[in-house]
């Protein structure tokens, strides 16, 4: 007879940071992956505060050039640029909606700068640790 319980759990799964068709992309990035990926997210951030809102050149550079080598950097990539272009076109919504009203609701130009600030933040600190980050304000331009 063995002693078992009734109401023990089975152990749950662990969780993998990849999904992907290919078993040894479930592997946790290698720290040149994860630096390129931190660079895709930091860079829309650093794109804000230099040129304005071009924060997409850096993550699309990333991509393009890691893309057939890498499939944390390129997911990572993909998921920065989607970001950074629809930040760009909340951009131009919201001067428009400033234009609109007059300068009236000129406090909106300060909306997409803030979230490219502390999403690109959030997504650098994530993928510095391995982990895959996905936004939450994001459409998917590139799958």
């Amino acid at each position: 007879m063995t002693d078992s319980n009734p109401y023990d759990l089975p152990p749950e799964p662990e969780p993998l940071d990849n999904t992907s068709p290919d078993p040894t992309m479930n592997q946790m990035p290698t720290d040149e992956e994860r630096n390129l990926a931190m660079i895709a997210h930091i860079s829309g951030l650093i794109g804000v505060f230099t040129a304005g809102y071009v924060g997409f050149l850096g993550p699309l550079i990333v991509y393009l050039v890691k893309k057939d080598t890498s499939y944390f950097v390129e997911e990572q990539a993909k998921e920065a640029l989607n970001f950074q272009i629809t930040m760009f076109i909340v951009a131009l919504v919201m001067g428009i909606i400033v234009a609109i009203s007059c300068f009236v609701l000129f406090p909106l130009f300060f909306v997409t700068p803030v979230l490219q600030c502390v999403f690109g933040i959030i997504a650098t600190l994530a993928v510095r640790d391995g982990s895959s980050y996905r936004y939450p304000i994001n459409i998917r331009f590139f799958r």
